[in-house]
Formats: structure tokens, sequence, C-alpha cells
């Protein structure tokens, strides 16, 4: 499979449904930069470590070298994402419903951020994905064993999320018992930068190998191809999501940082440090692993974990309702506009 440059370029110009593909595919990393990217600072900027603009250029910045610099050492994430469905032998038929999918990320995403609700673009695209390949094929048409990864990740993020938020929150509040206030508040003050620094990163490394995968999907089912097989990802596809990622996360999501970092728990800086870490952590092991997870469960379950260490009482749960009904909602919802749309689009082919 001829995967140059310049013969994608080629490609877009002489395929519409290409052209039409790509626009989408770069909308949605675009929309996942801009409302899920916020999560990674939210901590950061409610405990005042740093400005919201600085907080956000930062976590633009280290999200464009996350998508970079983990997908080329490892790529399992989007290879994961690559083969969890099979779009069957027409080329032409899969490539419209690959365009289903990411349109159901892109409408369901840019909704739920209009009311400030932080949602699961992981999950939106793998429903859209599964909602697009039912569409065409049947239920048949959903790889089980990588799906099960799905459930995997869910798991992680939910679970492992909390967990680790509690445990290493508990462990900081041990450890710093004697210490004076304010020379611990200076210190965590900039071990929160560094860690919400590498929440960044990783949820580059994680969430932008999602939207790589399926970008490559689309190039192969443009150049004939059912399958992108074995091929790796070249450079170019890299750079044009991390850079595309990077220009989401740089335009804001104010109102999202305020939904995860403040609404939900009033935290300070030790307890935001906790978070941070215990969410990169997460996704550090998630990515290496091949699991697609949720950076937004990750991060919003380290918080609550965080949170209980002191009281479960301090956890806002109205707001944690709010969140959890819009995750829940996302695989009925982002499968089903996907499944409709590809049963449209198909008509037309």
């Amino acid at each position: 499979m001829d995967v140059t440059f310049s013969t994608f370029l080629g490609q877009i110009a002489s395929n519409p449904v290409l052209a039409v593909t790509v626009i989408l595919a770069l909308g949605a990393i675009f929309v996942n930069g801009w409302t899920d990217a916020p999560n990674a600072i939210a901590t950061c900027v409610t405990t005042r470590c740093m400005p919201a603009r600085a907080a956000i250029l930062m976590s633009a910045a280290f999200n464009f070298l996350g998508v970079l610099i983990m997908t080329h050492f490892n790529a399992s994430v989007a290879n994961t994402i690559s083969h969890i469905v099979d779009f069957g032998g027409n080329s032409t038929m899969a490539l419209a419903c690959l365009c289903a999918a990411l349109f159901s990320i892109v409408v369901y995403g840019a909704t739920a951020s209009r009311f400030g609700i932080p949602t699961s673009q992981s999950h939106s695209l793998i429903a859209g994905l599964t909602g697009a390949a039912i569409a065409l094929g049947g239920a048949s048409s959903v790889n089980v064993h990588e799906w099960m990864k799905v459930i995997y990740g869910l798991a992680l993020s939910i679970g492992l999320g909390f967990v680790m938020g509690w445990v290493l929150c508990k462990l900081v509040s041990i450890l710093f018992a004697a210490a004076n206030r304010r020379r611990a508040n200076v210190f965590f003050k900039y071990a929160q930068i560094a860690s919400a620094a590498a929440m960044s990163f990783m949820h580059g490394a994680q969430d932008g190998q999602k939207f790589i995968g399926v970008l490559f999907l689309g190039v192969a089912f443009a150049s004939g191809q059912t399958s992108v097989g074995d091929a790796g990802i070249p450079i170019w596809i890299m750079l044009l999501c991390s850079a595309t990622m990077g220009i989401g996360t740089s335009v804001g999501g104010e109102r999202i940082i305020k939904s995860v970092g403040q609404s939900m728990v009033k935290l300070e800086k030790y307890q935001g440090f906790s978070a941070d870490l215990a969410g990169a952590a997460n996704l550090l092991l998630a990515t290496l692993t091949g699991i697609p997870v949720s950076s937004t469960h990750i991060k919003t379950c380290a918080i609550m974990g965080v949170g209980a260490v002191k009281r479960l009482s301090a956890i806002n749960f109205g707001v944690v309702k709010d969140m959890m009904f819009t995750w829940f909602f996302t695989f009925p919802a982002c499968g089903l506009i996907s499944f409709v749309m590809a049963k449209l689009f198909m008509m037309f082919l």
C-alpha cells in the first residue's frame, strides 16, 4: 500500500468521499483537542498553579508531542482501533461508513461541549465505528476480541483511576503531614504543573492514536484495500494528527475545565498533583498494552478518588451523575447516529 503524502494528496483530489472522510477525521481530532484535552489541565487551573491560557498552550504543546512520540515508538492503540470492526470487501462502501462514524463523533462531541459536559471522544469513536460497521455488514462485522479491550479499558478507567487517585493522595498526605504548609504548596505548585504536562502528553498519546488509526484506515480504503494489514503508520499522518489536536487544544475549553476541576471536587494543590499523576500513570499503562481507554473517565475518576481521601461527601455527586449519564449515553447515541448516517451515505453510492 502506497502511503506517501503526495499519493495521499492525489487521492483526496480524485476521491470526494476520501476528502470528506479526511475533513471529518481532522474535525474529530480538533474537537477532541478542544473538548477532551482540557480535562488534562483542569485541576492545574482550578488550584491556581497556572492561569487558564498558559495551561491551555502548555497542554497543546504536550498533546502534540504525545501523539507524535508515542505513536512512533508504540502504535498498539492505533492498531487496535484499526482492527476493531470489519467493513467488508467493498472499499468504497467501507469509506462511506467510515465517514458516517466520524460524522457522529463531531456532532455528539460539539453538542455536549456546548453544555460544558466532558464527553469521551474515545467511546464516541468506538461507538461510531461499531454502528457504521453493523449498518454495512451486520453484527458479525464487529471484532469481538478487539472490542473486549474496550470493556477492559472501561473497567481500567473507572476502577483503577479511582483507586490510584485515592492511594496516591493518601500517600502524599502521610508523607507531607509534618511539612510546612507554605513550602509544601510551593513544591506542589510546580509538581502539579509537571504532572499536568504529563497528563497532556499521555492524553495525546492515547487519544491521538485512536484517530490516527481511523485516518490510516481511510487511506487504506481509498487505495482499494479492505484493511491496513501490517503496514506501518507513516510519519506524515502522525504529524498531521498531532498538529490538529494541538490547535484544537489551544482554542480552549474553559467550561469543561470548570466542570471537571472545580464543580466536582474542591481540590488543593497536593490533591490536584495526585489526580494528575494517577491519570497519567493509568494512561501510560493502557497505551503500552494497546487498550483504548477514555482519558476523561480516568481523570474524573482519579479526581473522585482523591476527593474520597478526606470524605465521600467532598464529591459533588450531582455533577458526577450528569457525567455518568453522558458517558453511558454515548455508546447508543453515537452508534445510532452512525448507523443511520451510514445507511443514508450508502444510498447515494
